[in-house]
């Protein structure tokens, strides 16, 4: 059983209706790290729903957080917002600085453009703002509980979390006259308001019904699964640790009546050979970044082949080849028609029912059959990729395509889409080195040095005998290593020779598919060159 469906099967025995919880706060640009959890979400959401559970994903924006430093991609003009909430502060430009007069607050200019990948990632979810929900009232309950028992809700965070707190503690976080949480001292609480002092000596008040405060994390985490009625919650392993968010929230929320929801932790995604990723070290690749190079099913598919207690390594070089071959393998050979026989074993069947629902959680419509895929949607992204550097105009590809009989007719929308996406990452800083193609119109220095006048013999018979053979990439393969063996070479020198002829290095892409999509006269003509070089 896949983990979505095992996770839905275990809401089961909660009941019937259940509300999946995601959360973030939008101090910075997102990056891949964050789809993890939402998309973790959305697959639950689907595993319920096929479950026939009445599920919905509720994506809450913590838009009360105060920003909490002048990060790396700010100006110093930031310093003065530091302890105000996101909701209330400007966006930066493109140089970081503060846009005063501008409609969208901070958090908008950040979550905008994440909530756009997620509809291109097919994510169906209910939008709630934290800021409106304290606005609302929504909160004022919560807060009243924690508040009239202050010295309960202290115990619990004190022994759980091993962290001692001080002794002037309260379970509420004032806004003061500044705009900015930071620096108030709280004097006394006096349903509904607490009342506080700042930095200055300046007395004020604030109604727990109103955005005029919050609660702190620990609180605020527990009174929102408690109003909201969240069943299930995805969070980072952090929050799932001894001592964590998790452990002293599901003590709370008793307090407030309610249940903690079903917990389901999940590991980083690491940026490859830089570690996890982190908007504010800026090691990031952002969503929409991602999207501009990768097929969204591809991404999905991403989230959805590993458990959440996996880590994964996000890699936008030849790691995501290996990826795409992956699931274009994947969906190569399955067939829902053959599903395991009786006389299975259970490994055998459970593979099975994994890799349906791996194919059926990939996809962005969440009502797609998995019977039914067009097979021109799925070129190679291998072969794509190749394809796509050496014809550089679009109806050359289609015809380099059907030509190979990859393509009949007209490609549909989702091919003429990779095809986009492959141009963008082919040209992108992210395309790795070894996939690159450049042919040769001259010998390099190290081509010359590959060869010799004892592969002269190879050389003339491959040039003769690729003149008047079917231009077709398994053919010219064919040659290249029949001739190879007729003329006792070592069949890795011989290829090494010849990407250094056509390509100036000592290796690449599968050479016979490059050479299928060059003009023969091309081909020969290097041949040429090489024969003439050692005269």
């Amino acid at each position: 059983m896949h983990w979505a469906e095992r996770t839905a099967a275990n809401l089961a025995h909660r009941g019937s209706s259940h509300l999946v919880a995601a959360g973030i706060t939008p101090s910075g640009e997102f990056h891949i790290g964050h789809i993890r959890e939402i998309l973790t979400c959305d697959m639950i959401v689907r595993g319920c729903r096929q479950a026939g559970l009445d599920t919905e994903l509720l994506f809450i924006v913590d838009s009360m957080d105060p920003l909490r430093k002048v990060y790396s991609f700010l100006s110093p003009d930031y310093e003065k917002y530091i302890g105000r909430p996101l909701y209330q502060i400007p966006p930066p430009d493109e140089n970081g600085i503060p846009i005063l007069n501008s409609k969208k607050s901070y958090a908008e200019h950040f979550l905008n453009p994440f909530l756009d990948a997620l509809k291109e990632l097919g994510v169906e979810l209910r939008l709630s703002w934290n800021h409106k929900e304290y606005k609302e009232g929504k909160f004022e309950n919560a807060s009243r509980i924690f508040l009239n028992n202050r010295e309960e809700v202290a115990r619990i965070l004190t022994e759980v979390s091993g962290r001692p707190l001080e002794e002037d503690w309260w379970p509420y976080s004032p806004i003061g006259h500044d705009g900015s949480f930071d620096d108030i001292t709280i004097t006394g609480w006096e349903d509904p308001y607490v009342t506080w002092i700042d930095s200055n000596g300046k007395e004020g008040k604030s109604h727990i019904g109103k955005d005029e405060g919050k609660l702190p994390w620990r609180l605020d985490w527990p009174a929102k699964w408690d109003f909201h009625g969240v069943t299930c919650e995805p969070f980072g392993k952090d929050h799932a640790a001894s001592g964590g968010s998790y452990a002293t929230g599901r003590l709370l929320v008793e307090i407030l009546g309610s249940k903690a929801p079903h917990p389901v932790p999940y590991e980083w995604i690491q940026l490859k050979g830089m570690g996890p990723m982190s908007s504010s070290a800026n090691i990031t690749v952002g969503p929409l970044e991602a999207l501009e190079i990768v097929p969204p099913e591809i991404l999905r598919y991403l989230i959805a082949r590993n458990k959440p207690n996996r880590h994964i390594e996000f890699d936008t070089g030849g790691g995501l080849l290996e990826m795409a071959d992956q699931y274009e393998r994947l969906l190569a050979t399955w067939n829902p028609d053959e599903p395991p026989g009786e006389d299975s074993t259970d490994r055998v069947k459970t593979a099975w029912d994994v890799d349906r629902a791996k194919i059926s959680m990939s996809q962005t419509n969440p009502n797609s059959s998995i019977n039914n895929f067009d097979s021109d949607a799925y070129v190679s992204f291998r072969h794509l990729s190749m394809v796509a550097q050496i014809r550089s105009d679009d109806q050359d590809v289609w015809k380099s395509l059907e030509s190979s009989g990859l393509l009949e007719g007209q490609p549909n929308p989702t091919l003429i889409d990779r095809l986009n996406r492959m141009r963008n990452w082919i040209n992108s800083e992210h395309f790795p080195d070894e996939y690159r193609i450049e042919i040769s119109t001259e010998l390099t220095a190290e081509a010359k040095t590959s060869f010799n006048e004892g592969d002269r013999k190879y050389l003339s018979t491959l040039q003769e005998s690729l003149s008047s053979c079917e231009w077709k990439s398994a053919i010219i393969n064919d040659h290249i290593c029949n001739l190879a063996r007729e003329n006792g070479m070592d069949l890795r020198n011989a290829f090494i020779i010849l990407y250094n002829i056509h390509l100036g290095r000592p290796h690449g892409p599968r050479l016979a598919s490059v050479l299928a999509e060059i003009p023969r006269e091309t081909v020969i003509h290097a041949l040429e060159n090489a024969i003439n070089s050692l005269d």
